[in-house]
């Protein structure tokens, strides 16, 4: 397999220039559903269309941000092969990017949500083909703090479960890894109440997210629209105890949080979310600090690949 490293991890050189119109294929070999074998399927389909495909495998954190940055970095299209967090990585460093190329997206990871939205296949064939054919979408983001998220930007008990859920142990168990600490976060917290300001509106609630996508946490449809289109939704909980979040979450399962007693799904523009103290937040499944949060819909765009 032709794989390409940077020569020195404590201080990596800038990637070379690459040829207009080849693939650049970045992958975290450490992150789950990480497959060596997956990504020579595809860059092998690739070249055998004619299509000149590199992979890079990622040596420390935040080294897809830093390739996706340099103004250096001249390749037609950017595959992230990884879940959300990895994405979130490359759209982060395309902001200062100033042309960036279009994204396409290979679904490794403990979870890759935007791979639902985007009805992404999982065979490396089918991949490839999509890369080759170039059918693209605009893919929207959001701003919190001044960052850029695809998926969602939240503050509560998810927050919570992301912040404290160990590395290993979500190496190891995956998705389980959150549900097992769910359950040792859910009991004995204390509730914090959010002040959330949507529009101008004011609301009150203990777990607020907002969601640029229709899913979250998986195949679970909680607003309309998609990380295609344009708009933001905001989703405010006015419990989180354990019994409420189980109520919750059967609503979930069943597409129906949105009518769920106590839930409020609305559109906005702009928003903000306080409370009395520092509540946990994230942003597309990765730890973002804590509240205030100040959330707003942005008008540019990335053209991501589609099926």
């Amino acid at each position: 397999m032709r794989v390409f490293w940077w020569s020195a991890p404590a201080s990596p050189r800038a990637p070379q220039p690459a040829t207009a119109g080849s693939v650049l294929i970045m992958a975290n070999p450490t992150s789950g559903g990480y497959s060596a074998r997956f990504l020579e399927k595809v860059r092998a389909r690739l070249e055998w269309h004619g299509c000149k495909a590199e992979i890079r495998l990622t040596r420390h954190a935040g080294e897809i941000g830093e390739v996706c940055a340099d103004p250096e970095l001249r390749v037609r299209t950017l595959v992230v092969a990884g879940g959300d967090g990895s994405i979130n990585e490359a759209l982060t460093g395309f902001q200062s990017h100033p042309n960036p190329p279009q994204l396409a997206v290979i679904p490794f990871g403990t979870a890759n949500v935007l791979a639902l939205e985007l009805a992404l296949p999982r065979k490396a064939r089918a991949i490839a083909d999509i890369i080759r054919r170039q059918k693209t979408r605009q893919l929207h983001y959001g701003l919190a703090n001044g960052h850029p998220f695809v998926l969602m930007a939240s503050a509560g008990f998810d927050a919570e479960v992301v912040h404290a859920v160990p590395l290993s142990l979500k190496r190891r168990l995956g998705k389980l890894a959150y549900v097992i600490t769910a359950i040792r976060t859910g009991f004995g917290r204390k509730e914090t109440p959010l002040t959330i300001t949507l529009d101008g509106d004011t609301i009150t609630g203990k777990f607020a997210v907002a969601s640029n996508a229709r899913h979250y946490g998986g195949p679970f449809v909680i607003c309309p629209g998609g990380a295609t289109d344009p708009g933001m939704h905001m989703l405010v909980l006015e419990r989180d105890d354990p019994w409420s979040s189980v109520l919750y979450g059967i609503a979930l399962l069943f597409g129906r949080i949105h009518k769920a007693r106590g839930a409020i799904v609305r559109p906005f523009s702009r928003a903000t979310i306080t409370a009395a103290g520092p509540v946990a937040a994230q942003i597309d499944g990765d730890p973002f600090g804590a509240t205030p949060l100040e959330i707003q819909t942005t008008d540019r765009t990335i053209p991501v690949l589609v099926p």
